[in-house]
C-alpha cells in the first residue's frame, strides 16, 4: 500500500506558485493542439482556423467548467457568495460543465466561419482523452477525488484526508477515461462512420460516461452534495444525460453511412 504526501504545488518562482493542477491544463490543451495539428487533421485550411480555434476552446473549458461546478455541484453556496464564482485559484471545475463549454464555443465558431461543428468536436474528442489523464493525474497529487476504503493491496493512504487506505479512483480514471479512450477513439476514427462528423463525438460521449460511471461507484461522492438520487452521485447522473445524447448521435451518424 501507498502513502499520498504529494505537495500540490510543482514549484515556485519568486512569489508564484505553480500548481500541479494547473499545470495539467496546460500541458494538456498544449498536447491536444500539437497532436491535432501533426496527426489528426489533414486539411491545410483547418489547421490554419485550428490556431483560432484553441483560443474558444481554453474560453469554453474555462468558464463552462467553473459555471458547470458553481450549478451542478454547489449553487446554494455560491448564490450566497457571488463573487467566489470568479476565484477559479480556489478549486471548483466541472468536466461536464466544461465540456458543455466546448460544445457552445465550438458551434459559435463553426457558424462564424461556415464550418460544420462537427467536425472541429470530432478532432477535440480526439485529444481530450489526453487532458483528462493529465488532469486527473493532477487529482491524485491534490488528494482529491479520492475514492472509499479498500483493503486491496494498491490502496492509497491520502494523508492530507484522513488514516484510511483508499481506492486511487484518480488513478482508475486517468487510465480509463484517458489512455484507454483516447486507444478506443483512434481505433473508431478508422471505421466508415467516422467520416460523418460528429460519429467520433458520439463515441467519446458513450465511452467517458460509462467509464466514469462505473468508477464513481468506488469514488467518495462529492461533500456538500452526497448521493443525489437513488445512491447516484451528480456525475453519475450527468454521465447518464450524455451518455443518451452519445448514443443518439453515433447511431444517427452511423445510420448516415448505410
Amino acid at each position: 500500500m501507498f502513502i499520498n504526501n504529494f505537495d500540490p504545488v510543482a514549484f515556485s518562482l519568486f512569489s508564484l506558485e505553480f500548481r500541479w493542477y494547473s499545470l495539467s491544463y496546460i500541458f494538456g490543451i498544449l498536447a491536444g493542439w500539437v497532436l491535432a495539428k501533426r496527426i489528426f487533421i489533414k486539411d491545410d485550411n483547418l489547421k490554419e482556423k485550428f490556431d483560432d480555434y484553441i483560443t474558444y476552446i481554453i474560453l469554453g473549458i474555462i468558464i463552462g467548467g467553473r459555471l458547470g461546478y458553481v450549478i451542478f455541484y454547489n449553487l446554494d453556496y455560491y448564490l450566497e457568495n457571488i463573487f467566489e464564482i470568479f476565484k477559479i485559484w480556489n478549486g471548483g471545475m466541472s468536466f461536464h460543465g466544461g465540456l458543455l463549454g466546448v460544445i457552445v464555443m465550438s458551434v459559435w465558431f463553426a457558424k462564424k466561419h461556415n464550418h460544420n461543428s462537427y467536425i472541429y468536436l470530432d478532432i477535440v474528442s480526439l485529444v481530450a482523452p489526453i487532458g483528462i489523464f493529465f488532469g486527473r493525474i493532477a487529482n491524485f497529487i491534490n488528494s482529491e477525488l479520492y475514492g472509499k476504503e479498500t483493503t486491496l493491496p494498491w490502496g492509497i493512504k491520502f494523508e492530507k484526508i484522513d488514516e484510511i487506505y483508499r481506492h486511487p479512483s484518480q488513478l482508475y480514471e486517468a487510465f480509463f477515461e484517458g489512455l484507454l479512450l483516447f486507444f478506443i477513439l483512434i481505433y473508431f476514427r478508422k471505421a466508415s462512420s467516422a467520416k460523418n462528423p460528429g460519429f467520433l463525438s458520439g463515441i467519446f460521449l458513450i465511452f467517458y460516461s460509462v467509464f466514469r460511471f462505473f468508477i464513481e461507484f468506488l469514488r467518495m461522492p462529492d461533500e456538500q452534495l452526497g448521493y443525489v438520487l437513488f445512491k447516484l452521485s451528480m456525475g453519475q447522473i450527468l454521465c447518464l444525460v450524455f451518455f443518451i445524447f452519445g448514443s443518439y448521435l453515433t447511431l444517427k451518424k452511423y445510420d448516415l453511412q448505410k
